[in-house]
């Protein structure tokens, strides 16, 4: 057993440590993110996005447009459209902002918009677009 005394205005103190445990289980780290219309499913067509700030920073909205996303060619029996969720190994963030758009009668954008209203929001988003542009070999462009 470790001892360690330490001296603490005068007294002294006697603290014992516990014996450190090594795991021998393979450390699993899991960065995957992906973009999802129906929980499960994951969206492979990768969207442009857009990013707004307001100038104190404590607010801001992501749009992401899907021309012709791969869930339009699905069948119905995957289940309906309920919103856009972005999951990666600290959860899923959501938004049920999303509109289709059609060309001809038949279904060929979709566009979601999230909005985040602090600096907590703003930060987690972006940590999710860090992984998913990683998995997707996507880069940033600022603005032109």
């Amino acid at each position: 057993m470790n001892v360690r005394s330490t001296s603490l205005a005068g007294a002294s103190r006697v603290a014992a440590r516990a014996p450190v445990s090594i795991s021998r289980r393979p450390l699993v780290v899991c960065n995957a993110a992906s973009l999802q219309f129906i929980r499960g499913v994951d969206e492979p067509t990768v969207p442009e996005v857009r990013l707004t700030r307001s100038r104190t920073g404590t607010s801001g909205a992501a749009s992401f447009v899907f021309d012709n996303p791969s869930i339009f060619q699905a069948s119905g029996d995957m289940g309906e459209i309920t919103g856009l969720f972005m999951v990666d190994d600290e959860g899923v963030l959501t938004t049920t902002d999303v509109k289709a758009k059609f060309v001809n009668g038949k279904p060929q954008v979709i566009e979601a918009r999230l909005q985040m209203r602090s600096q907590f929001e703003w930060d987690r988003f972006i940590r999710f677009m860090d992984r998913y542009a990683e998995a997707n070999g996507l880069g940033f462009e600022g603005k032109q």
